[in-house]
């Protein structure tokens, strides 16, 4: 498979032009890697424009993906986010106020374009009462019950799959309920773009999602930044047309080439022989899995480039990581119930030994406890009243009461505990705590409901 973009920048490098043009280090290796950070010079094409090379690239992973018509983004998937949203609000009727259904695990990018865009969110909650704050398992029926409670069909559906945890829902059968009650299906696939490369596809888009967006970087070998939106072939017409218009609108008009070109490159790299790549690499997942649970840690089920591992009762998750640090080893991950590790063919053979060494035996039992998870607490002021509010810092423990303005949250994983515009009760502050949140923004104008 060609390369266009990388092939332009890598002669673009080598003919040592005179650059009257940004960006300010003009292609002279001040750090290191700037011969190849170019902007929107002749024959470089435009991101937002694109009818050259990058088009021609976008192609490429349009074939390789088997959709529709698939995008790049340079500022993840939080960029395709809220070009999603965006999209979705052309299913909005004239004169009433767009609502869209979402499971609770959202990121808080999610809620970010919910406050721009001034949408109203029907929440999906967990219906397995083990969900830990990542996740948020349901059903095609619970699906069914919320949208028979709306009046008129949302704008979307909008679901996380898989979770950070590794967790990954029925995507085929909500996708049915969404398509009979005349809706769309939105997938956040941040952490799956190579689900497409599994025998059978696991991909949102094989599955029927309408809309999708993959963080390229996380799984795949691509500089941080790199996403794609992908429009599903049984998507409204409009998506495919108003995409890249949708990303501009969201994105920087100064879009890196560096990772249009990485981009471009894992092209040919998922083209050549990435699927047994891949299957070699799970293969060594699941020996390592099953080799921590003989040795008694109790490891979760989910996607096949995940391994999250439960912590014991009585151990504190610092601990084991300081443990694995102590062997060079860094998770993706950790809080204090579960420890995630995520794989891709580019992790050696010795990698999965030392984890192996450096976990070692678990003696500790597993006391199974409802951890602290999905809160519903009550509304007082829509998401974009709270978020676009004047906001005050306060310590966790004197905001009982208080309404939250912007939601603190760390990411990883960025899932806001309580939602804009919702009241801090006592669960909220226990709940904050639990997950080491000392501060909190509140709606300065509404410091107590």
């Amino acid at each position: 498979m060609n390369t266009p973009i990388a092939d332009f920048v890598k002669g673009y490098e080598k003919q040592n032009m005179v650059r009257t043009h940004m960006p300010g280090h003009k292609g002279v290796n001040v750090i290191g890697c700037e011969g190849y950070d170019i902007t929107e010079v002749f024959g470089a094409d435009s991101l937002y424009e694109a009818k050259g090379i990058i088009a021609e690239s976008e192609k490429n992973a349009t074939k390789l993906f088997g959709t529709a018509k698939t995008f790049y983004s340079t500022e993840g998937s939080s960029q395709c986010i809220r070009a999603m949203l965006f999209l979705a609000m052309q299913n909005k009727e004239n004169g009433k106020k767009p609502v869209i259904v979402a499971t609770r695990n959202a990121h808080k990018s999610f809620l970010y374009a919910v406050a721009m865009l001034d949408l109203e969110v029907v929440w999906l909650w967990p219906e397995n009462d083990q969900d830990s704050l990542c996740s948020c398992h349901i059903s095609a029926k619970a699906l069914q019950d919320t949208l028979n409670r709306i009046e008129s069909p949302p704008i979307a559906v909008y679901i996380t799959s898989p979770d950070y945890l590794g967790g990954q829902l029925d995507v085929q059968s909500i996708a049915d309920i969404c398509h009979r009650n005349g809706t769309i299906l939105a997938v956040d696939n941040a952490h799956g773009a190579y689900l497409r490369f599994l025998e059978p596809s696991q991909h949102p888009i094989d599955l029927g999602a309408d809309i999708c967006c993959d963080s390229a970087h996380k799984t795949l070998p691509v500089l941080t930044g790199g996403a794609y939106l992908h429009i599903g072939k049984n998507a409204p017409q409009g998506f495919g047309e108003h995409a890249r218009q949708a990303l501009a609108i969201f994105g920087s008009t100064s879009p890196s080439y560096l990772i249009l070109m990485s981009l471009d490159l894992c092209n040919a790299y998922l083209a050549d022989n990435y699927k047994d790549e891949l299957i070699h690499t799970i293969i060594q997942v699941n020996q390592l899995k099953q080799e921590l649970e003989h040795n008694g840690w109790k490891v979760m089920d989910g996607e096949p480039l995940k391994m999250t591992v439960c912590i014991p009762s009585g151990i504190n998750g610092e601990e084991i990581v300081k443990r694995l640090r102590e062997h060079r080893i860094e998770c993706e991950y950790y809080d204090h119930d579960y420890i995630v590790c995520m794989f891709t063919p580019q992790n050696l053979l010795q990698n999965f030994i030392d984890i192996k060494i450096a976990f070692g035996e678990n003696k500790m039992p597993y006391i199974i406890e409802k951890p602290v998870w999905h809160l519903e607490c009550k509304t007082a002021v829509s998401i974009r009243e709270a978020m676009f509010a004047k906001q005050k810092t306060v310590s966790t423990n004197l905001s009982l009461g208080c309404v939250c303005g912007t939601p603190t949250v760390s990411c990883p994983p960025a899932i806001p505990i309580v939602v804009s515009g919702e009241v801090i009760d006592e669960e909220a502050v226990k709940a904050f705590n639990y997950y080491g949140i000392d501060k909190v923004d509140i709606v300065a104008e509404r410091l107590k409901n």
